[in-house]
């Protein structure tokens, strides 16, 4: 009778822990889908109006008596790595959607294990960081150019001859917003990627 009771006490107690597990591996598969279906969105319309200023910027006509500037090439350039990298974020960003789901999964063979998992997140955290890295430094040369083009335009009231190139064009400022825009996407991942790994290392 007392190995019966034993018996019980050791299966409720079991019974109880495999209930909290589930409930706590349902709670993490939920965030990973959350999380990643919001910073997937997120990237990805900020990628695009970026992606698409920047385009518009690249295949725009230049004046024909402009000077090439190198530092505008240079920003346009780090910008559009930073959106490459911001590619590779929202390919994570979808990765999470699909961890959690693996997760529910009611088949444990199914199930990613957590040294997978954690390693996906710490992906994700490098991938932003280093895009957050490159879009800033765009970001710098384009206003340094800016910066240049405001410090050498014609004063008011002296006539000179004016060169396109060193005019400020609503056009630099879009490239900017671009760059602005690529940061914040990258920023939005980043939260969530250390949301998520906060919550799987506990």
């Amino acid at each position: 009778m007392i190995v019966d009771e034993s018996d019980r006490a050791l299966y409720s107690a079991i019974e109880a822990m495999t209930e909290k597990y589930d409930s706590q591996l349902r709670a993490i598969a939920q965030l990973f889908r959350r999380i990643g279906w919001i910073t997937f969105w997120a990237q990805l319309v900020l990628g695009v109006v970026s992606g698409g200023i920047l385009l518009f910027a690249s295949i725009s006509p230049r004046p024909a008596n402009a000077s090439p500037n190198t530092g505008a090439g240079l920003g346009v350039f780090f910008a559009i790595s930073g959106l490459v990298a911001l590619g590779v974020g929202i390919f994570i960003s979808f990765r999470y959607v699909q961890i959690g789901r693996r997760l529910d999964s009611p088949n444990s063979n199914n199930r990613p294990r957590k040294l997978e998992t954690v390693q996906v997140v710490r992906l994700g955290l490098i991938v932003h960081l280093v895009g957050i890295l490159l879009t800033l430094v765009g970001a710098q040369a384009i206003v340094g150019v800016l910066l240049t083009k405001a410090l050498t335009s014609t004063q008011p009231g002296v006539i000179t001859q004016l060169d396109p190139s060193r005019v400020i064009q609503p056009l630099d400022i879009f490239v900017v917003q671009a760059n602005t825009n690529t940061v914040s996407a990258h920023f939005a991942g980043l939260i969530g990627s250390i949301w998520l790994l906060n919550r799987i290392t506990k």
